[in-house]
Formats: structure tokens, sequence, C-alpha cells
């Protein structure tokens, strides 16, 4: 039965991790709904994976737009009936860079954009996607956070991200962090497993040349954890199968 075929949903999936993670999915047959803020966009991205011999759809997902998230949750619905994976890759990062040294001088605009993306808008494409999740025999959420969202390690002065303060791009992945923590609870007795991904440094337009690790290597982990069987990890903070301290 086609139904039988798992479906993922991978938001900012037209460029960079987003796009590897896509490809990574589809390369283990699944089905993927690549999701992008334009269709055109979304388009592109489907073409060139369909190209490749992927099974994948396109769909306009600004996450930030409740129109848009409304659409995309009714397009999947009527074509597929579920969702088995949501990958919560859309994000922004931090404005100035990720050494700007400033913290109580953070504007409130720039609070406001990046929570808006990174948190606000993770928790509504997910509530508008539970449905279908709880649907499949084996939901997987994963969202995608960063090492620079862990308390613990910046708490620490000798930690390797000791000198990345960029107050509002980690606090907003710290709080995603609690999303994840609060919501594996609320589903426990649920088939659905919710987990954080940090991907790593990743040579991407966020991430700069600078960064030590491929596209390829970064969309790993989040491909991980959204094949996980029923003993995989749920409420967890992890990079290439490692635990990360929250």
């Amino acid at each position: 039965m086609a139904n039988d075929k798992k479906v993922a949903l991978v938001t900012g999936a037209n460029r960079g991790i987003g796009l590897e993670t896509a490809r990574q999915l589809g390369q283990n047959g699944i089905t993927v709904v690549v999701a992008a803020r334009s269709l055109a966009a979304a388009n592109e991205t489907a073409e060139k994976l369909k190209a490749e011999g992927l099974d994948i759809v396109p769909v306009q997902l600004d996450v930030t737009k409740e129109a848009d998230r409304s659409a995309a949750a009714k397009t999947i619905s009527d074509k597929f009936g579920k969702l088995d994976i949501l990958i919560n890759n859309a994000g922004i990062g931090a404005e100035g860079g990720f050494f700007p040294g400033k913290t109580v001088e953070t504007t409130e605009a720039e609070l406001q954009k990046v929570f808006g993306t990174n948190l606000f808008s993770v928790i509504a494409v997910t509530r508008e996607f539970l449905p279908l999740l709880k649907k499949s025999a084996a939901g997987r959420i994963v969202n995608l956070s960063s090492i620079l969202g862990s308390l613990t390690l910046h708490a620490d002065p000798e930690s390797p991200i000791a000198s990345t303060k960029a107050f509002a791009y980690d606090a907003s992945k710290s709080a995603l962090n609690a999303f994840t923590i609060h919501l594996a609870v609320e589903l426990k007795d649920s088939n659905i497993k919710v987990n954080s991904a940090h991907p790593g440094w990743v040579k991407t337009d966020m991430g700069t040349d600078q960064a030590p690790m491929e596209i390829v290597d970064g969309a790993k982990t989040s491909v991980q954890l959204a094949l996980i069987g029923p003993d995989g990890p749920n409420g967890r903070f992890i990079h290439l199968g490692e635990e990360l301290p929250w």
C-alpha cells in the first residue's frame, strides 16, 4: 500500500542542511515534502532532488505565517493522510554573527525576530502537524537546535563555546530545547519521539566557510534521529549519536 511508505516534512529544505537532510531521507526510501518560503524555491528544490531519483513533493511553507502552515498541513493530509517525520529545520542566525559580545544591549527587535523563527514558529508548525504525526505508527519530531543552546556549556568558562555569547540566538535554542523536553514528556505514552539535534558547526551561509564540517555530515544527526526505532532516544539533545548536556 502506498500509505505504508514513510512521509517526512523538512522545513527550510531549499538549501544547506535542510536540503541535504531531504536528500538523505529520500535516499532512505522516504517520500520527502520539501518546504521553502516560496513555492518557486520549493519547486526548484524538488526538481533538483527528483533528478537524483528521489520521491519529492514541494510545498510553500513560510514557518512564520499561519496561512502557510495551515495550507501545508492540508496538502499533506489530502495527499498522504499522515506524517511520519517532522524536521523543524528552518531557523535564523544571530545578527552580526556569533561573537557580538552583547547581552543586555540586545534589542527587542532582534529578540522578537530570532525567537519568532527559532522558537515560536517551531511550536506553531509542530502544533499544526501533530494530528498527522499521531496517525503515524512511529512519528518522529526533530528540532534543529545548536550546542550554543547548552546552558551547561555556556556556564563553564573552560567549555569550547565559552566565548560565543550571541544572546538572542543562544537563548532561542535553549528555549527550543525546553520545548523538546516538555513535548517529549507530553507525548511519552504515544508512538511519537521528540529530540533536539545539534548538527555541528557546518559550512553553510550561517556557519561560514570557517566551519570544520561539510553539509553532508551536518545532516546526519537529523536523519539518524528521524529514523530511530522504538528503543531510540526521546527528549534528548544529540549530536552524531552522542548526548549533549542541556
